[in-house]
């Protein structure tokens, strides 16, 4: 397949890294030389300096026999005119932009992006990305990571063991034997200090081990249990930020049957009287994040949850650290740079949200069709989840789970089947045509994974 992404930054950078690993002819364009250089210096793609939305610059790009566009540069103007000189002048077939700013999500314009008028075949919303997987977060406070697959009937989660873990040290094959009614598997762990594995059934769990667990909704509380973690619904939430993200979050909250109770803090006056204007039953606080004195007004002590979602890193981090040591039990951090990750233990921050991260999942489902449902990239890159369907030509068709040569890397967590029954894998298993898997799968192995998928890029 060949691509042209357009913008070199965080998000275009690892659609780019994705994309190539898997032996597609990809071709990144910006503006800006030492963006471009840096993705011809560590990836293998081609790169062109240039405005993304010139002609004369998408032709060097090779966007005549282009099978797809994906336009993620800084400005939804320079990607939405990107898109359309893509299928004016040179009929590429797919196109996909990122756009941020809310008055071109909004439904009443949906009929903006039709071919005959603004040629975009998927809209991509950070900002509504975002919100959703912090909403994730909130009905999953004792999570570090949180993502939803097979149409909510399964989750994917990622739990930190505490030493008070009562199954440590148990080998995994075990678990499966004393919780045999308990739909979940761990896909996969990572040690204090290393890298991300898939574990083998003979491993055992230790303490400060990071795990990604697939489980079925239902066995969601009783899985968190079990590996120590209590479930506990966030009833009262203090949001810090009523940017964009926020504002989206704090609705989301107000329209939730959960009738969960928020407050908003807000640094900038006019973006706290907007907020304030645009909700129902959020309470708005016009101040510094950071104010212990104002938290205290927020009631953070007695907080189940506190969402930190400004445009910094650094104050989202602060604030989450600030919010901790006044008494709230969970925090939860937006947090852009992937270098800061690492503070969060040391920060005893419980959980973040990664922008780029969700943006580049949620590229990524597009990216893949054929029978690819959903794709969640794991961590910096270093996994991803996919769920797909299982084809007639599949090898993994009529064949029991046992008889299957997975790569190393690669794990199934759970399948479901046409009848609505989601199953917890084993050895026997029997995997059919029409079946959807969830399969866990390192990156340097989701080529293989797709390959026993028969995933098939088709556009005509």
């Amino acid at each position: 397949m060949k691509v042209i992404i357009c913008g070199a930054g965080q998000v275009g950078w690892q659609i780019a890294r994705h994309l190539a690993g898997e032996r597609n002819d990809v071709t990144v364009v910006d503006n800006n030389p030492s963006l471009v250089n840096r993705a011809t210096d560590t990836l293998d793609v081609q790169g062109i300096t240039g405005f993304a939305s010139y002609p004369n610059v998408l032709e060097r790009a090779g966007a005549e026999d282009a099978d797809m566009l994906i336009a993620a540069t800084h400005s939804d103007e320079v990607n939405m005119v990107t898109c359309q000189v893509a299928h004016s002048v040179f009929t590429v077939p797919r196109k996909i932009a990122r756009l941020r700013a809310q008055s071109y999500l909004s439904a009443m314009r949906s009929d903006l992006y039709r071919r005959d008028h603004m040629p975009i075949d998927v809209v991509i919303s950070p900002e509504k990305e975002v919100a959703e997987a912090a909403l994730r977060r909130l009905r999953a406070p004792e999570a570090f990571d949180v993502e939803e697959f097979m149409d909510g009937r399964a989750q994917f989660i990622g739990l930190q063991l505490d030493a008070d873990c009562p199954v440590l040290d148990t080998p995994l094959r075990q678990l499966s034997e004393l919780f045999s009614t308990l739909r979940a598997v761990v896909v996969g762990v990572r040690r204090p200090g290393g890298r991300l594995f898939a574990p083998d059934p003979r491993d055992q769990l230790q303490a400060g081990d990071q795990i990604y667990v697939l489980t079925h909704t239902a066995d969601l509380a009783r899985t968190q249990e079990i590996f120590g973690k209590p479930s506990k619904r966030a009833e009262r939430v203090v949001l810090i930020g009523g940017g964009n993200v926020g504002l989206t979050v704090a609705k989301a909250l107000e329209a939730s049957p959960d009738r969960v109770r928020a407050k908003m803090i807000e640094r900038d006056r006019a973006s706290a009287e907007r907020a304030a204007e645009a909700l129902e039953r959020t309470i708005v606080l016009s101040g510094d994040g950071l104010d212990i004195e104002l938290l205290r007004e927020a009631n953070i002590e007695r907080a189940d949850a506190v969402l930190t979602v400004t445009d910094d890193d650094k104050t989202n981090l602060l604030a989450a650290v600030r919010a901790k040591a006044a008494g709230c039990s969970k925090t939860i951090a937006l947090i852009n740079d992937p270098t800061l990750v690492p503070l969060m233990g040391p920060l005893q921050i419980d959980a973040y949200v990664n922008p780029r991260q969700t943006t580049v999942s949620s590229i990524l489902r597009h990216v893949r069709h054929g029978r690819v449902r959903n794709v969640y990239s794991v961590g910096d890159a270093e996994a991803e989840v996919i769920e797909a369907q299982v084809l007639s030509t599949s090898p993994l068709a009529g064949r029991r789970i046992r008889d299957i040569t997975f790569p190393e890397g690669a794990l199934v967590g759970a399948i479901a089947k046409e009848d609505g029954r989601i199953l917890r894998p084993e050895g026997a298993t029997l995997i059919e045509e029409g079946d959807v898997i969830a399969i866990f799968a390192l990156a340097a192995d989701v080529p293989e994974v797709e390959r026993l998928l028969q995933v098939q890029v088709d556009f005509f």
